[in-house]
């Protein structure tokens, strides 16, 4: 079942919740709607299923205008973040309730519902539970119960809204694995709402990336995190180090330290905003006496957090002097909005590292390092001259 979304706004009061989005999802995709709250996903979510009717656009299954059409009659299979089973039935029961609300016509026989119901609960890894309630359950179970709940009206389409976001880190990693495992095996038209982008850049096929209901980008994992089309994208996919500076004539100016600009060399004093992602910053000692390359700044190592595989570095930036420098860079992580360059507290610079190679160089902190860029991405302010 492929979907096609044209030209879909949707107010609430004074808020507009989507403006003008538009968006195909081809049969059998998983994709993912990515973004802060009150970005516009879920809401798009409900529009899909028809719990929600948008203000204009349409919606098309397969071609077919789907957009007054009852939610009943749509034939989509939903999974909630809190589950919502059945308190009062056991597993069995949840499972088999949709089919058992199915009109007369239409409805199966007892046995045929058993035999389904226990194939779908084997499916989920949890047809030993049948008896149980939901009660007696983990919350990584309940949540495949759910599924499976949603699976055995056989929807044509299948919506999950944060499906895995009440449950701790550990759970929510193994089910998104199993939910992929699972699609791969069943390949229904899935669609999930998240706001964690380890779990759309793991599970998805496509990402949607949305921002004050509007789409900023679409494309595979690998196409989105290696080429973001615009700030906000680049921010919220991951940690960055953001960097504010002075383009001209194909070079951008940081705190001494000049990055090539040759994709937007005909911009004259103007300002720019430079990411750098923490693993994309070369670390090495600096040596007194000598001149760093132009390339480089000189930062001073505050902080070091070496647990695991990689060493997390915090690092303040200093001039030729030694100086703590005013705070034209911060790091900014996937929750947080840019940073404010008024700010008067000293931006932290942060670079991750291979805890072998932070131990291999014998750093400790007070210790003064070179820091360099490998690959930087450049978006030129409103106000940078061509």
């Amino acid at each position: 079942m492929s979907i096609e979304i044209r030209n879909v706004h949707k107010q609430f009061g004074n808020f507009q919740a989507l403006k003008n989005v538009s968006l195909d999802i081809a049969s059998g995709e998983l994709l993912a709607l990515l973004g802060p709250s009150g970005c516009g996903k879920t809401t798009l979510l409900r529009i899909i299923a028809g719990l929600e009717t948008p203000d204009s656009g349409s919606i098309h299954f397969s071609g077919a205008d789907t957009t007054d059409v009852h939610v009943r009659e749509r034939k989509v299979g939903f999974v909630f973040q809190h589950y919502a089973l059945f308190r009062h039935m056991t597993v069995f029961e949840n499972v088999a309730f949709g089919l058992r609300m199915k009109p007369r016509s239409e409805r199966p026989s007892e046995a045929q519902i058993k035999k389904k119901v226990h194939d779908l609960l084997s499916l989920v890894q949890l047809d030993w539970l049948a008896e149980r309630h939901p009660a007696q359950l983990s919350g990584g179970q309940r949540q495949r119960i759910a599924l499976a709940r949603a699976l055995a009206v056989e929807p044509q389409v299948l919506l999950l809204d944060e499906p895995f976001g009440a449950l701790d880190a550990k759970v929510r990693k193994e089910l998104r694995r199993w939910l992929r495992r699972l699609h791969d095996e069943l390949h229904v038209t899935s669609i999930f709402v998240t706001h964690d982008q380890e779990e759309a850049l793991e599970v998805a096929d496509r990402v949607v990336l949305m921002n004050s209901g509007q789409i900023e980008q679409v494309g595979s994992p690998q196409e989105v995190w290696d080429h973001p089309a615009s700030p906000f994208v680049y921010g919220f996919l991951g940690d960055v180090n953001l960097f504010h500076g002075r383009a001209h004539e194909g070079e951008l100016h940081i705190h001494g330290m000049q990055i090539d600009l040759s994709e937007h060399s005909g911009a004259k004093e103007g300002m720019a905003s430079a990411y750098v992602r923490p693993h994309d910053l070369e670390v090495a000692r600096h040596v007194p006496g000598t001149v760093s390359p132009a390339h480089s700044m000189v930062a001073r190592l505050d902080r070091a957090i070496a647990v695991g595989p990689t060493a997390r570095l915090e690092l303040v930036p200093l001039d030729d002097a030694g100086v703590e420098l005013k705070p034209s860079a911060a790091h900014q992580s996937a929750d947080n909005a840019p940073a404010n360059t008024e700010n008067t507290e000293n931006a932290v610079i942060e670079a991750h590292i291979s805890t072998q190679q932070y131990r291999d160089m014998g750093l400790k902190e007070g210790d003064t390092v070179v820091v360099t860029p490998r690959r930087t991405r450049v978006f030129l302010d409103q106000a940078a001259g061509i």
